[in-house]
């Protein structure tokens, strides 16, 4: 798909994917609206780290997904429409599980009836590979039943089957893309990767603190996935109402991937493990692994990085950072 001109919005652009996203976006030549979060410190989030010309190329506006007016007026003139907002902590979730109905379910359907009343030509919409809870088969396929083993995941569900429905109720033409784990430069400390970089390399840390270490993930550099996105929202009109997996074919455990950011980071701090930061048994998704065959079959996407590819890269960036860390070492515990 040729970018250049393209009007286009994207939610949760301040976001960790949705930044990266966005940047590409801007470097083909999309005209790029980028939402941000309102917030009372006068920042775009991520956005505020993009290089001068990169973030000039985009109007950047401030609002939320909840507001169903504001969505609306956003979304007039718009060709194209990549709705990544929402709220992802999962331990949040365990806290607060009705905010995460009120931004995900509720926020997506009034990013949905906005993009139908604007007649916007694609929504790509924003899954993830939690909506399959522990897998019942490996390499999971979109066919995967769906199980809500957290809230955040269960108003995942709840969003992509709104997304579904558009496209079958009101022809509404959708295509939802469910990236298995992203990781990468911007990611929040509440993701595995981030805190034990950030532990490695900080000199306050004595020890790197994580919870469970038996469950296996497929970790897909942040690029990649902003790279499906692009090839998801350049397919045909017969895929509206599919869904896609976005990952990368390989597992490995968290034990492995500890290991392997100690050995890049050159770190030989201990690894403790705190019940803390474990979920509850019960919530915990055991296996995740990607088969996105589908993807690459639709549009030719296939991942470019492998993970210590990813992990050099990663804890560069973090390295570049050491002197803007935030203070409080037990974040999202």
């Amino acid at each position: 798909m040729t970018w250049s001109g393209i009007k286009v919005l994207v939610t949760g652009a301040d976001g960790f994917i949705g930044s990266h996203l966005a940047a590409e976006l801007v470097r083909r030549g999309a005209a790029v609206t980028a939402l941000a979060l309102y917030n009372s410190f006068d920042g775009h989030g991520w956005l505020d780290d993009l290089p001068a010309d990169i973030r000039a190329g985009m109007e950047l506006v401030r609002g939320d997904i909840r507001d169903a007016e504001h969505m609306t007026a956003l979304c007039q003139g718009q060709e194209v429409v990549f709705h990544l907002a929402a709220l992802i902590a999962i331990p949040y979730s365990y806290m607060a599980p009705s905010a995460y109905v009120q931004t995900n379910v509720q926020g997506t359907t009034n990013v949905l009836l906005a993009a139908r009343a604007a007649g916007v030509r694609r929504v790509v919409h924003t899954s993830t590979s939690e909506v399959y809870g522990t897998a019942l088969f490996t390499p999971i396929t979109e066919e995967h039943p769906l199980q809500g083993q957290s809230p955040y995941s269960a108003s995942k569900i709840g969003a992509d089957m709104m997304a579904t429905s558009f496209a079958r109720s009101f022809e509404l033409p959708v295509i939802t893309l469910r990236p298995f784990n992203t990781y990468g430069p911007r990611q929040s400390e509440r993701a595995i990767i981030s805190t034990v970089i950030r532990q490695a390399l900080d000199p306050a840390a004595d020890a790197i603190r994580v919870g469970d270490l038996r469950p296996k993930r497929d970790f897909t550099f942040v690029q990649d996935t902003a790279e499906a996105f692009l090839a998801v929202a350049g397919l045909g009109d017969e895929h509206v109402g599919k869904v896609f997996n976005g990952g990368t074919g390989r597992c490995v455990t968290m034990e492995e991937v500890v290991t392997m950011i100690r050995r890049v980071a050159g770190c030989d701090k201990p690894v403790v493990q705190e019940s803390e930061r474990m979920r509850p048994a019960a919530s915990e998704v055991m296996t995740l692994l990607a088969d996105w065959s589908a993807l690459n079959a639709a549009s030719g996407w296939q991942p470019r990085h492998d993970l210590e590819q990813g992990l050099s890269q990663t804890v560069e960036w973090w390295r570049s950072r050491l002197d803007r860390l935030r203070p409080d070492l037990g974040y999202m515990r």
